[in-house]
C-alpha cells in the first residue's frame, strides 16, 4: 500500500453525484476517507458504516481554518468535488465563491501546516474551464465568447475558472506545500464505469460535446489521489477526461 493510500484522503462534495462515487470508490480501494458535509443524511447507504470512513457534518464555507487544519493535517491529499446545485438559488445565490474559496481555504490550512511532503489537491471542474495562456488551441475565438458571456451571466461558471486559475496562477508548480490537478470532464452522465481517455487539452467543441461518466471521473480522481505514477503524469496540469477507449482519438 503507498503512502498516499496510508495517509488517507479529505473529501469535499461526498454528497454529490460524482462525490458519491469518489467516496465509494476510495473505500473499495481501502482508503480512510474523512468526508466534510453539510448532511451526512445524504452520503451513499453503502458508505456510512465504513469503519474507514470519518464523517464531519459542518458548513465549509463559515468553518474556521484551525478547524480545517485540523481535518486536513496527517493526509495526504484533499480531493474537491464540490458544485453549485443546479436550481435559481443554486445558480444565483450565495455563497458565489464556494469552489474558489475552497480551494484557497485548503491551501492556507497546507501552507499553515508546512507539510513534509505537499498536500495533493484533486479539484473537480469542467471543459468549460481554459488553461492559463490560451493553452487550449482548440478554442477559437467564437468559443472563447461564449464562455467569457457564461461567466459573467453564470457565477458557478465564473467560481469554476477563478478556482482554477487561483491553482494555476497563484500556487503554481512550485509550491512547497501544495500540488495541484485541476480535472475536466465534458458532459457528465450517469452509468457504470468504463474505459476512458484522459488529455492534457479539449478534444471537442463545446457545441459538440463529448460524454465523461461520473464513475470515470471518479476512478480519474482516486487514481491521482493513490497512484504515484498517475500523479506524477498529471500534477500542475488541467487533464480532460472523456468516455472511450485510449488511442480512439487521432
Amino acid at each position: 500500500m503507498s503512502a498516499a493510500v496510508t495517509a488517507g484522503v479529505v473529501l469535499l462534495g461526498a454528497t454529490g453525484r460524482t462525490g458519491g462515487r469518489v467516496l465509494t470508490q476510495l473505500l473499495e480501494r481501502g482508503v480512510g476517507v474523512r468526508a466534510i458535509v453539510r448532511s451526512a443524511e445524504r452520503l451513499p447507504p453503502g458508505a456510512v458504516a465504513d469503519p474507514r470512513l470519518t464523517v464531519v457534518e459542518a458548513n465549509l464555507a463559515s468553518m474556521p481554518a484551525e478547524a480545517l487544519r485540523r481535518h486536513v493535517e496527517g493526509r495526504s491529499s484533499v480531493i474537491s468535488c464540490l458544485g453549485h446545485t443546479v436550481s435559481l438559488r443554486g445558480v444565483f445565490g450565495p455563497p458565489r465563491d464556494l469552489v474558489e474559496g475552497a480551494v484557497r481555504a485548503v491551501c492556507d490550512a497546507a501552507t499553515s501546516l508546512r507539510p513534509e511532503t505537499p498536500l495533493r489537491l484533486i479539484l473537480m471542474s469542467s471543459v468549460s474551464v481554459n488553461r492559463p495562456a490560451r493553452a487550449d488551441v482548440r478554442r477559437g475565438a467564437g468559443e472563447r465568447a461564449f464562455v467569457a458571456v457564461l461567466r459573467a451571466l453564470l457565477p458557478p461558471a465564473r467560481d469554476n475558472q477563478r478556482a482554477a486559475d487561483a491553482l494555476a496562477s497563484e500556487v503554481g508548480a512550485e509550491h512547497p506545500f501544495v500540488e495541484w490537478v485541476v480535472v475536466r470532464p465534458d458532459s457528465l452522465t450517469d452509468g457504470d464505469r468504463t474505459a476512458y481517455q484522459t488529455h492534457e487539452g479539449l478534444v471537442a467543441s463545446l457545441f459538440r460535446p463529448d460524454t465523461t461518466r461520473m464513475a470515470n471521473v471518479a476512478h480519474f480522481m482516486v487514481d491521482l489521489a493513490t497512484d504515484e505514477a498517475a500523479w506524477r503524469r498529471w500534477r500542475g496540469q488541467m487533464p480532460v477526461i472523456v468516455d472511450g477507449a485510449p488511442g480512439r482519438r487521432a
